[in-house]
């Protein structure tokens, strides 16, 4: 059981198919042994493939669509990883504007792995430190980030980290900023 009890809250999980499954599935489950209501948000309705790796692993059903889904009806956001799954949300428009409102709400976002691509495309990267998949920090640095390489980086709110390896870490920061609440320095 986590230290950081977040009864009621609710907390939308934003992903689509090829999100890598440990991503999700550890904070999903962090968050409802603490007390949080997760959310399964999507670009499209059905079931979503998750990956282990390049192993296709557990569908997952989604719960609203990123264009039904509002920001104002949680309490935090979680952007899970996988190549595939984040190259694929950061061109969706609704799941841009739909990051986007969390930051504009000064809400919790945590983000692992290559989930921080979402967080260029939906312009609320700029000035804010983070961490990532190695892979991608030319892209972030090149966004206006402060990139290091750390297990986990909290960021007024944003919570991110490098991989699978970081998700206690990663559990223990989100679950310490859904606590928390809002944040004046998170903005978009």
């Amino acid at each position: 059981m986590s230290q950081h009890s977040i009864a009621g809250k609710k907390v939308a999980f934003l992903l689509t198919d090829g999100v890598e499954q440990v991503e999700l599935t550890s904070p999903w489950n962090a968050v409802k042994e603490a007390g949080g209501e997760p959310t399964l948000v999507a670009p499209k309705s059905g079931k979503l493939q998750g990956y282990d790796g390049t192993e296709k692993g557990q569908q997952f059903d989604v719960d609203l669509t990123a264009a039904e889904a509002n920001a104002s009806d949680f309490h935090a956001l979680v952007i899970p990883g996988g190549v595939v799954n984040a190259d694929h949300l950061r061109v969706d428009k609704d799941a841009q504007a739909f990051t986007r409102a969390f930051f504009e709400q000064h809400k919790p976002v945590a983000s692992i792995c290559h989930g921080p691509w979402l967080l260029i495309d939906a312009g609320v990267i700029n000035g804010r430190n983070v961490t990532s998949y190695p892979t991608l920090q030319t892209d972030l640095k090149n966004a206006g980030a402060n990139w290091s390489d750390q297990e986990v980086v909290v960021d007024q709110g944003l919570v991110t980290s490098r991989n699978p390896h970081d998700l206690p870490a990663f559990n223990d920061k989100l679950l310490e900023e859904i606590a928390e609440g809002e944040h004046a320095g998170q903005t978009a």
